[in-house]
């Protein structure tokens, strides 16, 4: 289904997986330079309309086709029954994006992702040399304890009612599973020894990684070990007073560096 909103086409399809559909969002403008499109991978509570403006102020300010997807079990998604195992990052560049890069014929892109989305991006970096570019933020490098601290946090915060039902407007029924899928994943004892070690020196691509010095679920430790650790070119921001979400907090500087970075490519 397509509709059009001023000078941007924005396109909604259902990509059929062996494991249930997954819906996908594209944003192309009149003034497409750039063959690369960019694609968005979305936070442990996310979906795409959660990215709210950014990605029409991203396909606006690099002339490039954004594309952004719900991870099965999110968002327009179809649910999933059994939560996700301890090898979901990698298996979302694994198994399912590749269904996504074959539906809508994706050759070199550019991966943008939050948080988790993060370390998913980072690890389709590591598997598919299509991967031209990577922009890493508030991504997780391992299982810190400020990490487990914020999740105990939220887990209670979002546990009430009135909250449960704020994720209901952005996932339906499947608000509940959203919410164990990142806590109890996260909390358990077999994903404390995540970490993106093996991923990251096998990234060849440049990568910008932004992190906030605030951030309440990981300390600027993570942006480090990536940026240190990745085979490539990296640039490393580290944005003051700013939390887990610099593309709200700090939205200007984070698109103006994403800019800077994609003209650099």
């Amino acid at each position: 289904m397509s509709n059009r909103l001023n000078d941007m086409m924005i396109d909604d399809q259902m990509v059929v997986t062996p494991k249930g559909k997954i819906h996908t969002r594209t944003w192309n403008t009149n003034k497409v330079k750039v063959a690369e499109p960019i694609i968005l991978f979305h936070d442990s509570l996310g979906c795409i309309d959660l990215w709210k403006e950014l990605p029409i102020e991203l396909a606006t300010s690099s002339n490039r086709v954004v594309i952004a997807y719900d991870r099965m079990g999110f968002g327009k998604s179809d649910s999933r029954d059994e939560l996700p195992n301890k090898n979901f990052i990698q298996e979302e560049a694994t198994y399912y994006f590749p269904y996504i890069k074959e539906h809508l014929s994706i050759r070199q892109y550019i991966a943008i992702g939050h948080s988790v989305g993060g370390g998913m991006a980072l690890c389709l970096a590591a598997k598919d040399k299509e991967c031209t570019g990577v922009v890493s933020i508030s991504a997780q490098a391992y299982v810190e304890k400020i990490t487990i601290d914020g999740i105990v946090q939220a887990k209670k915060f979002f546990n009430s009612p009135e909250q449960l039902l704020r994720l209901k407007k952005w996932h339906g029924d499947k608000a509940k599973w959203v919410l164990d899928a990142w806590t109890e994943v996260w909390l358990s004892q077999e994903f404390s020894s995540w970490d993106l070690k093996d991923s990251l020196k096998e990234i060849q691509c440049p990568v910008l990684v932004i992190h906030g010095d605030k951030d309440e679920y990981g300390s600027i430790n993570f942006p480090k070990q990536i940026s240190e650790n990745v085979s490539g070119k990296s640039d490393c921001l580290i944005l003051k007073d700013c939390g887990h979400i610099p593309h709200r907090e700090k939205k200007a500087e984070v698109l103006s560096s994403i800019q800077r970075f994609l003209v650099n490519l």
